[in-house]
Formats: C-alpha cells, structure tokens, sequence
C-alpha cells in the first residue's frame, strides 16, 4: 500500500507563497462569515430605530441565526470528515452568500428572520472547516500564528462591519450590508476552487493515490516558490491511525472526552461573550438613550480591539502556549467585564469596553481558531471541532432570550455577570483538562497523547515527542 506521509510533509514545509495563498482563500470566506454575523449588530440597532422591527423580533432574528449555525456547525462536523474540507466549505459559501442576497430583498421582518435562518447553516459550517483547514495544512512550529493570522483576517470584520456599517446604514439602508456579503460570498466561492484538499484528511480515509498527487503538486509549488529543493520527511506518522473509520462516539471515549468536555467549554464561553455581549452593545445604547449614530461612534471604536486582539494572540500562542493565553485573557476579560457596567464617562466606557473585546478575541485567535481543532485526531477533527461549536451555537440561540431578560431584571451587570461566569467556568476547566498542544505535529497530538492515555499515564506531550515536533 502506498505511504504517503502527509503529514510530516507538509509539517516540513517552509513558509511561503502556498501558504499565503491559502490563508487568503480560507481567510476570505471566514472575513465574509464573521461580517455577515457581525452586521446584524448595527443592522437590529437600525430596524428598531426605524420602527421596521421590535425588540422580541430582534431577538427571533439573533435566534434564528444560531439555530441554522447550530445545524451547519453539525452538518459542516459530519460532512467534512465524510467527504472532505474542500466540499464542506464550498457548500456552506454558497449557501450562505445565496441567503444572503435573498435576506436582502425581504419584504418583512418575518421574511428576513427566514433569510437569517438559512444564512446561519452556511455560516455554521463556514467557520468550522476553515479552522480545521488552516490547522492541517500549516507545519507546527508555526501554526498558532498562522491559525491566529487567520482569526485576525476573520475578526477584524467586527471592526470593519461596525465601520460600513456606520457609513452606508445612515445613507443607503441596511439592505446593502446584506449585498454585499451576498456578492462577495459568490466571488470567494468561485476564487475557492482551487483549494486543494487535505492531504492529511485524504491519506486518513484510504485514498493515498489522491494525497500523494495532491502533495506533490504542494511541494512543486513551494520548491518554485522558495527557490530551493525540500528536504526528505521524517516518518512520524502511525500508519495504524490511516483507512481509521471515524465515529461520533469517539469524541466520548476514555481517551477523547476530557478534550471534548475542553472544546465545548471554550467554544459555550465564547460564543455567549461575542453573541450575549459584544453583538448586543448598539441596542444596549440604544435603550440606555445614545442615537443610533452614536451607538455606532462608540460601537466602531471598541470593536477595533477585534483585529488588536487577535493579532496579540498571533504573537505569543507559539511563544507561550496556548494554555497560558486562555487562562490569563480569560481573567483579563474577567476584570474589564466586572468593571465596564460600573463606568459613566464615556473615554472609560470605550477604553474599558475596548480591552474587554480585545481580550475576548486573543482567546478567540487561540482557543477557537488552533486549541480546539488540535485536540481531535484527523478521522474526527472535524465531527470534534463540529460537535463543540455545536454546543457552543445551541447555546447562542438561548444567549439572546436569556440576555434580554437579564438585561431586563438587572440591566448591564446582569449581563456581564453571566458572561463573566462562563469565563471562570472557561478558566478552570482549561487548567483542570486541557492539554497544551504548542509546537507539535498534529499526528503526535493524535496518537501519541491517546497511546499515553491508553497506558494510564496523564502527564502533557512535552517529552521527547514534543521534542520532536519543535524540531520540524
């Protein structure tokens, strides 16, 4: 049987115009994704200004959108283990820029809550496989800047939709959010075709045939690119993981659950932060009595801590690791969240609100976008990355009923009590079963974590296969 070794060769790999090319191809998609998620916060500010829509319709269409999310994040975990990266992520782009254009044609809220439903399975699945992609196809010393480098792609559409938003709401409405990520989905889907697949995912699930011509023409690519003959690959692949039949069970056997307990915390306290909080602040001004331009003013200088955010992640999650990011930006999110609801004056309003995004998105550059796609071997990374932001999305169709009647009963500090909780909850868990995955191969992560866990051992990876890994 042919051996490809894909995954040591491409972990051999030096950087260059491939992997640019493909973060440009991945990170396109993911930008359009988070825009489109992101808008919703100035548009839901518009349509109650306008009187187009009420605060409970507000909240049905914020719903509405996690509850297709939680189906695409479901969909994307299956399919993508099933039939590949590139397949799943093709689908979910053109579902979710077709929806797109349809929401903003709606006749009525009711309409456009539809529209957001189908919007939300596409954008579900799109920010599941692009992590996961980024993750098998960029060498380990340098993946947590890579997969931070997309996070910064991604989520400095916070800052960017706040700053469209703040531009074409007042002048031309906010159907021409929509349209735009309508037309730029279609024009990403159409660039994405030549993405490779997963020589990592190709080998795992028998077709060594496929990744062997897949990986060649990668390394033809980088050869011309760098300008100098790759070096030979280290075997480092346990050939007993390939034509492995991943199941969903896997995720809760004695080896895997404490990594999917890990994954769903991180991904249920993110994703409450973002959507209960972050996403809610213009109609929180809103109803505290700012304009809808001021709301925006505000909204658009907080939301650059997005982009800051994720590019500190960029920084330091090969540096320090990935478990000392999420513990300490877990507690500074913490700190600024106890403090914002207590400030009037506006300059700390911002300056508060500003590190608290920014805190919030370094553990989003790291924990989303490397820590929890590291923790799953390849025949399951991605029902193990799906099955956690599934959990993670379930919990944002619940997050805007439950922040409305927080808000409702104890204003600002009942919502950021609750986020701040998760943190904590976020905190711990992470310290008590989390692993750290720094600098190693994923293929070690895989089996040589699941071979010690076997043999009754709980001491982390950083023996002589990390050794190993920091070496490549």
């Amino acid at each position: 049987m042919l051996t490809v070794n894909a995954g040591a060769r491409l972990d051999r790999l030096p950087a260059s115009r491939f992997h640019y090319r493909i973060l440009g191809l991945i990170g396109g998609g993911m930008f359009l994704d988070a825009f489109e998620i992101y808008l919703q916060a100035a548009v839901l500010a518009a349509l109650i200004g306008t009187g187009w829509s009420t605060p409970g319709q507000n909240a049905n269409f914020v719903s509405a959108t996690f509850a297709g999310m939680v189906i695409g994040a479901w969909l994307a975990g299956i399919t993508g283990d099933r039939y590949g990266r590139r397949f799943s992520y093709q689908v979910n782009l053109l579902i979710f820029g077709l929806a797109s254009l349809a929401g903003a044609a709606a006749p009525s809220m009711n309409w456009l809550i539809a529209a957001r439903f189908v919007m939300g399975i596409g954008l579900g699945a799109e920010i599941v496989v692009g992590y996961v992609a980024i993750s098998e196809l960029m060498p380990p010393a340098s993946r947590g800047r890579w997969g931070a480098g997309l996070a910064t792609v991604t989520n400095s559409s916070l800052f960017i939709s706040a700053l469209v938003g703040r531009l074409i709401i007042p002048s031309y409405g906010w159907r021409w959010m929509f349209v735009i990520v309508g037309i730029g989905a279609l024009v990403v889907w159409y660039l994405r075709k030549r993405m490779p697949e997963s020589p990592r995912w190709l080998e795992a699930n028998g077709q060594p045939a496929e990744a062997e011509r897949i990986m060649g023409e990668i390394e033809a690519e980088v050869e011309r690119s760098t300008g100098r003959k790759l070096p030979e690959a280290p075997n480092v692949l346990d050939q007993s993981s390939v034509n492995a039949v991943g199941r969903l069970s896997d995720l809760f056997s004695r080896e895997m659950l404490a990594r999917t307990i890990t994954g769903s915390v991180i991904l249920i306290a993110l994703n409450t932060a973002i959507y209960g909080f972050i996403a809610f602040l213009p109609s929180f001004m809103v109803r505290q009595g700012f304009t809808i331009i001021t709301s925006l003013n505000y909204i658009t200088l907080m939301s650059f801590g997005a982009p800051v955010g994720a590019l500190i992640g960029m920084a330091l999650a090969d540096k320090i690791g990935r478990k000392p990011c999420i513990v300490v930006f877990s507690f500074v999110a913490i700190v600024a969240g106890a403090i914002y609801p207590q400030l009037s004056d506006p300059t700390f309003v911002m300056l508060t609100g500003f590190i608290l995004v920014a805190a919030v998105y370094v553990l989003v550059a790291v924990a989303w976008s490397m820590y929890v796609p590291e923790l799953f071997p390849t025949v399951i990374r991605m029902r193990g990355a799906g099955f956690c932001n599934t959990l993670g999305r379930f919990m944002t169709i619940l997050t805007p009923q439950i922040t409305t009647l927080l808000y409702g009963l104890a204003g600002l500090i009942g919502v950021l009590a609750y986020v701040v909780g998760l943190l904590l909850l976020q905190v711990i868990v992470v310290i008590a079963l989390g692993i750290e995955t720094k600098r190693m191969p994923l293929e070690v992560l895989s089996e040589a974590m699941i071979a010690r866990a076997k043999s009754g051992s709980t001491e982390p990876a950083i023996g002589k296969e990390a050794g190993a890994a920091s070496q490549l």
